[in-house]
């Protein structure tokens, strides 16, 4: 059995992957990972002033009820941010500020990550069709969007 996999562009975990490993079987293990694929949902969209989340037509059905939430959190990608190099950054100085004390980016909000898999929570103003409108996101428009959740 395989201890990941990817259903509908979710990554879903069995309690065979969350099993404790010992450090000795590590790198067999390592070598062993399957390696996942996710593909975007949706993108970030900004125009006139406003924000949307433009889901993908063939997820379109996903979105009822959506009309009903008073907010979103959203998952996408750090996609700009997406070099082995960055990958490879695991502590910072908390927003970039060398006087903040070096940090583990699991401690931080940094775009520097293993995985650039962001969340972040908006409001949702209308939905339209595939079209989402929010209040803002901090991501850049045309940011790939991995999932959403209420």
């Amino acid at each position: 059995m395989k201890p990941h996999s990817l259903i509908g562009g979710l990554l879903l975990a069995t309690a065979a992957a969350s099993a404790w490993i010992h450090p000795a079987h590590a790198d067999a293990e390592r070598k062993a990972a399957p390696v996942f694929t996710m593909n975007p949902v949706g993108w970030v969209r900004k125009s006139g002033g406003k924000t949307f989340i433009e889901i993908d037509r063939r997820y379109q059905p996903a979105l009822l009820g959506v009309e009903r939430l008073k907010s979103l959190q959203v998952l996408w990608w750090f996609d700009r941010n997406d070099t082995p190099e960055k990958r490879a950054v695991l502590q910072v100085h908390p927003r970039g500020d060398p006087a903040n004390p070096l940090r583990g980016v699991f401690a931080t909000r940094s775009p520097y990550r293993p995985n650039l898999i962001a969340l972040t929570e908006v409001d949702v103003i209308a939905v339209r069709e595939n079209m989402i409108e929010i209040d803002g996101i901090d991501a850049f428009a045309d940011t790939p969007v991995l999932d959403l959740k209420p």
